[in-house]
């Protein structure tokens, strides 16, 4: 399964809309990541034809069963690392940003080590 880093983001976004609004639509995702409507409207085509997302008759946006499972690494990612940042005294703006420019470059076995780390750092 091969996708851009571009890609995540379109799918983290949809995971995020889907579970704010119900429903997701290109225009959600325009408005939540300041994108044309041209720009949104050919990504949405690619991730179809690649299997991440179908969309209804209504233009309705899901993921499919694998654009789910990589949104949702993403995304776990997103917060963990966003919470690590904060525990470090980094703003939760300037955290959330940062972790959305290293959650797609970190490597796995960093990732898991920073996550071992945040787990033995929870109260008991």
């Amino acid at each position: 399964m091969n996708i851009h880093e571009s890609g995540e983001d379109y799918l983290e976004s949809i995971l995020m809309l889907k579970q704010r609004l119900g429903q997701v639509r290109s225009i959600d995702i325009v408005n939540d990541l300041g994108y044309t409507k041209p720009s949104i409207s050919i990504a949405m085509k690619r991730l179809r034809e690649n299997g991440f997302i179908e969309m209804d008759g209504e233009g309705f946006i899901s993921l499919t069963e694998t654009g789910r499972t990589i949104a949702e690494k993403v995304y776990s990612r997103h917060r963990l690392l966003t919470g690590f940042l904060v525990s470090l005294g980094v703003s939760e703006e300037t955290a959330a940003a940062d972790a959305c420019k290293v959650e797609h470059d970190l490597s796995d076995e960093t990732f898991e080590r920073i996550k071992a780390y945040m787990q033995a750092q929870q109260p008991k």
